[in-house]
């Protein structure tokens, strides 16, 4: 019987896992519990969870700290995921085009006409952050009614309206920017694609598949139990508090749905988590050639910083985005970090090393501005380099501090 074209990518993988590299392919689990424990006095954490494995066997599952005061954390509770839905968005893209439903490199003209610019922008570019669009976020009129009221629900025309969409930041594909309304608009297209919500396109297509049992998109601010609290000091300089004042506020239930469109707007738990890092990492839902697009490297030494545009930079070893996920040395990642939550993913398909990590935060993590770094990825990154320390994920030159909605165009 013929190989399923599914399982290739699978097998490839195991292949390679097989072949004898140089270097170690695991630490002591006793050495990365002492590297949680240290990030999480360094980085002033509330609560740390962790799972690694490491050719499909566990080798660390931690979780310390306290969601609420007097309640201890614990690997079941739920956080929002943010940012990871960027690599179900781009896989449930791949699967539609595998299905031939819709084409990668046509115009969105198609399915969105009413949007500025969607006769010369594909849903590749959407998937990949090339179409130009301006990133709402960004809009300092957006941050300001964002930090003023945090539990606003946000529709997408309004997000859209912030983007300014009938001016591109540059020709679609000639360059790249982090920009939310790439993946709302990708959200929305293949919406109308699929002919069904968003939601059930992901169920089905996605998360199903995968054996995601706790991530789903709750369509409110709710967070379904057990929950993992998260604490924010974000909003100090929007408030105009006095740099010596204390202030931390609790964050749980800030209403994420500026982040992503509605239906990819999701919670998780960190085993889901991991799941995710193996599933996405590897290649499980794709043929070759789409995984290959969607970890393609093609944009490095294409493009550039630009003037205006705090979300344009040259990618790079450290960093490349794919379609929906990143790609730092050779692992594959995604590190999201809003409304005092942050979390990270990595996987090295090689070594088939999977990590999974999601913080919380206390008062003395946040500066006296209110911006703060993903303690997340910063131990994703740490635990990595000894688990693999002859091919680490790259450190960045240093952490970029954000804060308010900004955080999460700053991952």
């Amino acid at each position: 019987m013929p190989l399923s074209r599914r399982c290739r990518p699978l097998l490839l993988v195991l292949l390679l896992s097989l072949m004898p590299l140089p270097g170690r392919a695991a630490a002591d689990p006793a050495e990365l519990r002492a590297a949680v424990d240290d990030a999480r006095r360094q980085g002033h954490l509330r609560a740390v969870l962790v799972r690694v494995s490491v050719n499909g066997q566990d080798l660390l599952r931690m979780v310390s700290g306290e969601s609420l005061p007097g309640q201890p954390a614990t690997a079941a509770m739920r956080f929002r995921n943010g940012s990871v839905a960027m690599a179900y968005l781009a896989t449930l893209l791949l699967r539609m085009a595998e299905q031939g439903v819709v084409d990668l490199d046509a115009p969105v003209r198609r399915w969105l006409p009413e949007v500025p610019h969607a006769e010369r922008v594909s849903l590749r570019q959407l998937a990949q952050m090339t179409a130009g669009y301006r990133d709402y976020v960004q809009n300092p009129a957006f941050i300001a009614a964002f930090e003023r009221d945090p539990f606003r629900r946000w529709r997408s025309e309004e997000l859209l309206a912030f983007a300014e969409p009938a001016s591109l930041l540059y020709p679609p594909g000639t360059n790249w920017n982090y920009s939310h309304t790439s993946m709302l608009l990708l959200g929305m297209a293949l919406e109308r694609a699929g002919g069904e919500p968003l939601e059930q396109l992901l169920q089905r297509q996605v998360l199903n598949p995968l054996g995601l049992k706790h991530t789903s998109d709750a369509k409110t601010a709710a967070i379904p139990p057990p929950v993992l609290h998260a604490y924010s000091g974000e909003r100090r300089s929007a408030l105009a508090l006095p740099p010596q004042q204390g202030f931390l506020e609790e964050s749980s239930f800030w209403d994420p749905s500026w982040t992503l469109p509605a239906g990819a707007v999701q919670t998780t738990t960190l085993d889901d988590l991991h799941t995710t890092a193996v599933g996405i990492g590897g290649g499980a839902l794709l043929t070759p050639a789409s995984y290959r697009a969607m970890v393609n490297t093609d944009l490095r030494g294409r493009t550039t910083a630009l003037p205006g545009c705090g979300t344009c930079f040259p990618q790079s070893e450290g960093y490349t985005f794919g379609m929906g996920i990143i790609t730092t040395g050779r692992w594959l990642t995604q590190t999201p970090l809003f409304g005092g939550y942050a979390a990270a993913f990595g996987y090295h398909p090689e070594r088939r090393i999977a990590i999974a990590v999601a913080v919380t935060f206390q008062e003395e993590a946040f500066q006296p501005d209110g911006s703060y770094v993903n303690e997340a990825e910063r131990l994703f990154r740490r635990l990595g380099a000894l688990l693999l320390p002859e091919d680490p994920p790259p450190f960045p030159p240093r952490p970029k501090p954000a804060k308010g909605a900004e955080a999460t165009a700053a991952d």
